[in-house]
C-alpha cells in the first residue's frame, strides 16, 4: 500500500498549479459567505479556513468491502472533496456558520459526532467506505475516479440513512433547480413553495444541501461564468464548489481577486483508530497552512456548486440573489430557477431510505445490506 501510495502521489502532485500564501491586496476575499480584508483580517480569515473539515487521502483503513483497497490515494480525492462539502453542510446546521475550531481548545459534542461520521471505517455514514460502494449504484467500480455529479448523487443517497442530522439533498438536473420539487423531498421537509403550510405547528422544515452540477465551457472555462462564480461564494449560503482539473479534485471555499481559494485532499494521511462514540484526534483534519489558491480561467469547466440552506427564509434569500445576482450577458443564466416541475420531464419521486437493517450510531449501512441497495437504486 505504501508503495502504491508514493506513485499515487508522485503522478498526480499538481505542477505548481498553487501559491502558498495570502496576496498582500486590498482586493477583498470572500470565503463562503464571509468578506475579509488580508491586511487587517488575515488572523480571522485563516481561522476561518483552519475551521473547515479537512479531508484527504488516507492509508491502512480497513479493506473497503472487505477485500478492496485500504488506501483511496490515486482515486479518492472527488469523494474527499464530497465529504468536505458535505461536513461543511453539518457544521453549519449544527454548530452555525459563525462557529470557529480551536486546536488546544475542547470541542463541542456536535462536532465530534460530526467528524465521527467521516471516519475511515465501514460503519461510518459517510465514510470512504460508504461512499465507494454507494457509488457503485452509480456505474462506479471501487477504486474509480469520480466526477461532481456523481459524488452528489452517492452523498444524496447516503444522507437518507443519516437520522441524526436530518439533511435533505438536492441535486439538479439539467441547469435547472425545481422549487416544487425541493418542497416534496419529505413529508416534514422544506416547504418553500408559496402558499404551503407545513402539516402540524411541532413540524421543522428539514436543514437542505443543494448541489448544482454545471459545465460552463467545453474544454476550458467561458469568461463569462466567472463573475457569476465568484457572485455564488458571497451568497451567505455558500457551500463551496466541486471542481478543480482533470483527475484532479479540489473543494473550493473562496476567491480573492482572479484566484480561487481551495481545500486541496491530495495528502496521505494514515487512517485514525478510533471506536465509536469516542473523541477523535482532530488534529489532521484540519488545513493549518495557508490556504492554496489558483486562477480561475485553469478550472475544468465541468463544477458542482454547493448551497446550504437551514431555514424557509435561507431558501428565499438564496433565490432572490439567484435571480439579482448571478446572471450572464445577453440574459442568460448561470442555472435555472423555477417553481414548478416541468411538464415534459420525468414525475419527480423523492428518494426514499430502503427497508432495510443498519448497524451502528446514527443508522449507517451495515455491509452485507449493499447488495440489495444497489439493486434498488440501478
Amino acid at each position: 500500500d505504501d508503495a502504491i501510495t508514493m506513485i499515487y502521489e508522485k503522478r498526480q502532485k499538481p505542477e505548481c498549479n498553487y501559491l502558498e500564501d495570502l496576496p498582500d491586496t486590498d482586493e477583498p476575499v470572500w470565503i463562503l459567505g464571509e468578506c475579509y480584508n488580508a491586511k487587517t483580517e488575515k488572523t480571522e480569515l485563516l481561522s476561518d479556513v483552519h475551521s473547515r473539515l479537512w479531508f484527504t487521502y488516507r492509508k491502512k483503513f480497513s479493506p473497503i468491502g472487505g477485500t478492496g483497497p485500504s488506501s483511496d490515494a490515486g482515486w479518492g480525492c472527488m469523494l474527499r472533496c464530497g465529504q468536505m462539502i458535505l461536513a461543511q453542510a453539518l457544521v453549519c446546521s449544527q454548530l452555525g456558520r459563525a462557529w470557529r475550531w480551536k486546536a488546544d481548545a475542547g470541542q463541542p459534542e456536535e462536532y465530534q459526532r460530526i467528524l465521527q461520521c467521516f471516519l475511515d471505517r465501514k460503519d461510518s455514514c459517510y465514510s470512504i467506505h460508504q461512499m465507494a460502494q454507494m457509488g457503485v449504484g452509480e456505474g462506479k467500480s471501487v477504486g474509480e475516479w469520480y466526477g461532481p455529479n456523481t459524488v452528489a448523487q452517492v452523498l444524496k443517497k447516503l444522507a437518507l440513512f443519516d437520522d441524526w442530522n436530518s439533511l435533505a439533498v438536492y441535486v439538479s438536473m439539467d441547469n435547472t433547480v425545481v422549487i416544487e420539487d425541493i418542497s416534496k423531498l419529505s413529508p416534514v421537509s422544506l416547504c418553500f413553495l408559496k402558499g404551503m403550510e407545513s402539516r402540524g405547528s411541532r413540524l421543522r422544515p428539514r436543514p437542505l444541501l443543494l448541489v448544482i452540477p454545471l459545465r460552463m465551457g467545453i474544454n476550458h472555462i467561458n469568461p463569462v461564468y466567472i463573475q457569476a462564480l465568484k457572485e455564488c461564494f458571497k451568497m451567505p449560503q455558500s457551500c463551496g464548489v466541486l471542481g478543480g482539473k482533470p483527475n484532479l479534485a479540489y473543494y473550493f471555499i473562496g476567491f480573492v481577486g482572479e484566484e480561487l481559494i481551495y481545500l486541496d485532499p491530495h495528502t496521505t494521511q494514515s487512517a485514525l483508530e478510533s471506536e465509536a462514540g469516542s473523541g477523535v484526534d482532530d488534529l489532521t483534519y484540519h488545513c493549518l497552512r495557508s490556504p492554496r489558491r489558483m486562477k480561475i480561467t485553469n478550472l475544468d469547466p465541468s463544477v458542482a456548486l454547493g448551497f446550504f440552506c437551514k431555514s424557509e427564509e435561507d431558501f428565499d434569500g438564496w433565490c432572490n440573489l439567484v435571480q439579482q445576482e448571478i446572471q450572464l450577458k445577453r440574459n442568460l443564466r448561470m442555472f435555472e430557477l423555477v417553481e414548478n416541475h416541468p411538464s415534459h420531464w420525468p414525475p419527480f419521486v423523492p428518494p426514499s431510505k430502503p427497508d432495510v437493517q443498519t448497524t451502528g450510531a446514527g443508522n449507517v449501512l451495515n455491509q452485507q445490506t449493499y447488495t440489495d441497495i444497489i439493486h434498488q437504486y440501478k
